[in-house]
């Protein structure tokens, strides 16, 4: 079975993403079969909209193949990583600017690669297993396929504690933060997919659409700003130390944990965005760092602490003094190699 079935089902382009043994990871060719049924579909008559979902119960999609890329970098090689990210990117952009309704049904893990499929199109639809997030500090990584643009459209400096922690975020919260639209429990999707691929118009999910849990962030919003509108990432640690709260110390943990050189480059990306938004333009400035990412940081050591030997317990090389001017460096302009949009594949 293909890890990623694309049709017509009535008015709708269906999209699903079926690697359920691999948490739906995004691979380059289920990445490439996306992009390419977007672009056949785009002057369709017969489609009307697209809908996207995911095969399983445990996860839409918990991020991009990334222990391919730790092979290939270990071998030496970048190229395949390169590549990857470059159509990876053109494909978020292509889904944020479709001129159709892109309906996304999100379950379970929706993280990383999975925020770039599930994220950009609307409505975007979350049931009450989502757990949204942006976890890429953990991994050595950015919040890249257009995350530093969603988390900078957050309230106030939420993005900034997001994308800093990674924190997973329920059906209320991703609501809360941007990242989704509306709830409905996933009892009432087949019904619903039925009816949005029979009518190919969007009032059956206005109808399904339900009040969600109470999420946890509303009431952690105002020890948010206070602590994550600090100018560096060192005031904002110092302001975790300081506040002796049980959030404090959580979030404190977490950074804690999470790659320094990461950290600082995630803070410049955000609060870029938030000051200039333009999706293109976050998609072109996260590029520059996962376009150096297997050479010039620290994500092969990351991801072999997360993913390969799985002992939780990365040795970061970039700390400190080194971490701030290597961040500098990860970010400056690539030259001929800049990400550019087309329609290339």
């Amino acid at each position: 079975m293909a890890d990623i079935l694309t049709r017509i089902d009535g008015r709708a382009g269906r999209i699903t993403l079926n690697r359920p043994q691999a948490l739906n990871a995004l691979s380059p060719e289920m990445s490439v079969a996306l992009e390419e049924a977007l672009i056949g579909w785009a002057a369709d008559p017969a489609v009307a909209l697209v809908l996207i979902d995911a095969a399983g119960d445990r996860a839409f999609c918990a991020g991009g193949d990334i222990a391919q890329v730790y092979a290939e970098g270990r071998a030496g090689s970048s190229a395949g990583a390169r590549a990857f990210w470059r159509q990876e990117y053109r494909m978020n952009a292509r889904l944020a600017e479709y001129p159709k309704p892109v309906v996304s049904l999100m379950q379970g893990y929706t993280m990383g690669g999975g925020v770039g499929v599930g994220c950009h199109g609307h409505p975007r639809v979350v049931s009450e297993t989502a757990q949204v997030a942006m976890p890429e500090c953990g991994i050595g990584l950015i919040p890249d396929v257009g995350g530093s643009y969603l988390l900078a459209r957050a309230p106030g400096h939420l993005g900034d504690f997001l994308g800093l922690t990674g924190h997973r975020m329920g059906p209320a919260d991703a609501i809360l933060a941007g990242f989704a639209d509306y709830f409905v429990p996933e009892a009432e999707w087949p019904a619903l997919k039925a009816e949005l691929a029979a009518t190919g118009e969007l009032a059956a999910l206005k109808r399904a659409a339900r009040v969600p849990p109470l999420g946890k962030l509303e009431a952690e919003l105002i020890e948010i700003e206070t602590i994550f509108s600090a100018p560096t990432l060192a005031e904002i640690v110092a302001r975790l130390q300081a506040s002796g709260s049980a959030f404090a110390a959580a979030a404190l943990k977490v950074i804690g944990r999470n790659s320094p050189l990461s950290m600082l480059c995630t803070l410049a990306l955000v609060r870029a965005q938030r000051a200039a938004p333009a999706l293109r333009a976050a998609l072109q400035a996260e590029y520059r760092f996962s376009h150096r990412a297997v050479e010039r940081s620290d994500l092969l050591e990351g991801i072999r602490a997360a993913v390969i030997d799985k002992d939780r317990q990365p040795h970061w090389r970039l700390i400190g003094a080194e971490a701030e001017a290597r961040a500098a460096e990860m970010l400056a302009p690539l030259g001929p190699e800049e990400l550019h949009f087309g329609e290339e594949k």
